[in-house]
């Protein structure tokens, strides 16, 4: 039996009560204590961003590109996730803009901004800006887009490499990246103070009622989560196959509640794998390929909460986005959480990421990290869906009869 007190969890509530109590209790007296505890957790998130993107992106490729036939499956699996993610985002953009949860949010934050960088770039801006001129400026500088085209750039020409260099700069980007694991952990283990100084600051700063939009926030994601789980998913697999999508769905319930229990779509692959072939008769060769390069890339559940908060951020600051500079924000959402499935907690280390792609201040982490670990279940039991009816669909894209009785 797992004990309370050694969850990370357990902790980031505790800070989160504490917090709260102690801004209630001791008032504004608290936040000069309350202000370096958040500064040092900010800090050290910025510091492990751009190593983490580097190794985690770059052994992703290496390890995607080496394997066979990537030119033909592989292109039909990414084209699958790649839909799917934006049909996600889309979804969340729709009703953040319909129910606004940010908008008039009482919420004080202490950085003040009055405009997103990255919403301000035209779609040619956006383009030109990803293709680093000096990747080591690039990296200097913290652009993560510029490094993020790089690091995929430079993965796949190393899987176009002979041996031994192949495989030595292989083992050296996943053991850069085992470590940066271990360093991203040591780091998500502050988020206790960083969000007990947070949520101090703003409960004596501002009261209680500033956590009414967190919980709106809260609703907006999960209504999003159900309709790309219930509806668009389902349609997707009716379209391809012209079968039953629920057919598929009736084996899943193992696989989902494995994967919103634990948060891990790694954790829930084996459960997934026979769910696809045993239940709904997709090939060992198809389920064995689509479904772990799903585990490490394919998230949309992640992608839908990541578009939604930070629009909802930006609404919190004040901030009005029109809809080509959502698109913009969206589209960098989209590439800046390649590869995030592997990062331990990928939920507060994404949205850090996001966040600094865009130029919205990294406070905005502590914010919605109040309720994030519970979203996270069911984002990930969205994403492990969503990997599975991409095996029904590309099976069935390969010429197998799935979904059979």
């Amino acid at each position: 039996m797992r004990i309370p007190y050694r969850s990370l969890t357990f902790w980031i509530f505790v800070g989160l009560f504490a917090g709260m109590a102690a801004g209630r209790v001791v008032g504004e007296t608290i936040v000069p204590v309350a202000e370096p505890l958040s500064a040092i957790f900010l800090r050290l998130l910025r510091m492990a961003i751009m190593p983490l993107i580097i190794t985690s992106l770059t052994a992703a490729v290496i390890s995607v590109g080496g394997k066979k036939n990537l030119e033909v499956l592989g292109a039909k699996t990414f084209g699958y996730y790649v839909t799917t993610s934006l049909l996600a985002i889309l979804t969340g953009q729709i009703l953040v803009n319909v129910l606004r949860p940010g908008v008039d949010s009482t919420i004080s934050l202490e950085e003040e901004i009055t405009e997103v960088p990255a919403a301000q770039q035209s779609f040619m801006d956006l383009v030109f800006n990803i293709i680093p001129e000096n990747p080591f400026r690039a990296l200097a500088e913290g652009q993560v887009l510029p490094v993020i085209f790089f690091c995929i750039l430079f993965g796949y020409f190393v899987t176009r490499l002979d041996d031994p260099y192949r495989t030595y700069l292989s083992d050296f980007f996943q053991a850069a990246f085992q470590a940066m694991m271990k360093l991203t952990r040591f780091v998500i283990w502050t988020a206790p103070l960083g969000v007990f100084g947070i949520n101090a600051t703003i409960v004596a700063t501002t009261g209680f009622d500033a956590f009414r939009s967190l919980g709106f926030y809260f609703v907006v994601v999960l209504i999003g989560l159900f309709i790309h789980a219930l509806i668009t998913l389902p349609t997707l697999i009716y379209l391809v196959t012209r079968k039953n999508p629920f057919r598929h769905y009736r084996g899943m319930p193992p696989a989902l509640i494995t994967g919103f229990s634990t948060g891990s779509t790694i954790v829930t692959l084996p459960l997934t794998m026979e769910a696809v072939t045993e239940n709904s008769k997709v090939s060992e060769k198809i389920s064995s390929f689509v479904l772990p390069i799903g585990a490490t890339v394919n998230m949309d559940g992640t992608a839908l909460y990541e578009c939604v908060a930070v629009i909802f951020i930006a609404q919190v600051y004040g901030i009005g986005l029109s809809l080509d500079q959502q698109f913009v924000i969206a589209l960098t959402a989209l590439l800046a959480s390649i590869g995030a499935a592997s990062v331990p907690m990928s939920g507060l280390v994404m949205m850090s990421i996001i966040l600094n792609a865009v130029g919205l201040p990294l406070e905005g982490v502590a914010l919605i990290l109040a309720v994030d670990r519970l979203l996270d279940m069911f984002r990930t039991a969205v994403n492990v869906l969503s990997d599975s009816c991409g095996a029904v669909i590309v099976a069935k894209l390969e010429g197998e009869d799935v979904l059979t009785e």
